[in-house]
């Protein structure tokens, strides 16, 4: 008895000095700079938002913090560094839905999984707004039904490439609506403006950030937004859950802070505390507002949420049969 009770006294020490410098790093953190993984080139929405958290989190941390744009494949290689990276707070994402909640819905080739992943926090949101060409000759959302309704599976509406939020905020029109369009996926956004612009396509999906110029211009036409209510920022512009075919029509575009699966603890208490302050930020909310997005709740639980959104994505991919 007395030797098996020595025994588990050893272990017990032997398990302790192991784990007692690691328990040392996690306080220590940060001790050396922070890279946050962007999967898409600079420029766009994701990488605006990583910029801002990676330029305002830093002061918090202590620590410098620096942006790593990795695009290709929608997002997904960036996504997979940072699920392949070790889990020391060192290497972040700051993902948007195409990539943390769509891509492995609707691309075999995504091999990671949401529980590749510590979600430390969501970051802000922006809806999508659906917008007319002058080819159109709609002026608002009940045009627009009347129009599609009349002549099924003429009109076409554009995205930025299949099995992008975009394109499922199209679909998920179309179902609830039960109207028929033709989907056209670009290569991006700028070859969707493109076209819009050249009308040689009736409507597309944009993301409000990006679809705002165009729309303040007046070269394009707001059909509506695509969340419950109409958004804060552009009242003037309707939601198109305010037409009764739409009325359950709710989705958005929203970003999020990650890290590595089994991120330890104290670590991920660190990153969140700095990521509070920084949402909390006047100048930083200022920014997001300027860019048409909006500070999330940061009492919101990141892994629960983005769990709720893929239930909703895979709906729609699989009423709509996407697959890349």
């Amino acid at each position: 008895m007395t030797r098996t009770i020595l025994r588990r006294t050893l272990l017990a020490c032997a398990a302790a000095l192991v784990a007692a410098p690691a328990l040392a790093a996690d306080a220590a953190y940060p001790t050396k700079p922070v890279t946050i993984v962007v999967g898409y080139p600079a420029g766009g929405s994701t990488d605006l938002v990583g910029r801002l958290v990676a330029n305002e989190i830093e002061k918090h941390l202590g620590q410098t913090v620096v942006v790593e744009n990795l695009g290709g494949a929608g997002g997904a290689i960036g996504a997979q560094k940072v699920a392949n990276a070790k889990p020391d707070g060192y290497t972040l994402l700051v993902g948007a839905n195409n990539e943390l909640a769509i891509a492995g819905l609707v691309n075999k080739a995504v091999k990671y999984k949401p529980t590749d992943f510590t979600a430390i926090g969501m970051v802000a949101s922006q809806p999508m707004v659906l917008v007319a060409s002058q080819k159109a000759h709609v002026k608002n959302t009940r045009e627009f039904i009347d129009l599609v309704k009349s002549k099924p599976g003429a009109a076409s509406y554009g995205s930025s490439g299949v099995g992008t939020a975009l394109h499922l905020a199209g679909e998920m029109m179309k179902d609830q609506g039960k109207i028929d369009m033709q989907h056209v996926p670009y290569r991006g956004v700028p070859a969707l403006t493109n076209d819009i612009l050249g009308n040689n396509i009736e409507f597309g999906v944009f993301v409000l950030s990006s679809g705002l110029p165009l729309i303040k211009s007046g070269k394009v036409v707001a059909l509506g937004t695509t969340e419950a209510k109409r958004y804060a920022q552009t009242p003037d512009i309707p939601a198109l859950a305010e037409q009764p075919e739409f009325k359950n029509v709710n989705i958005n575009s929203w970003f999020s802070l990650m890290g590595p699966a089994n991120l330890p603890a104290p670590i991920v208490a660190k990153i969140k505390a700095a990521l509070d302050k920084t949402m909390a930020a006047p100048e930083f909310r200022k920014k997001m507002e300027d860019a048409g997005a909006q500070v999330m709740d940061p009492k919101i639980n990141p892994t629960q949420y983005i769990n709720t959104e893929i239930g909703k994505y895979k709906k729609i991919v699989d009423v709509a049969k996407i697959e890349l």
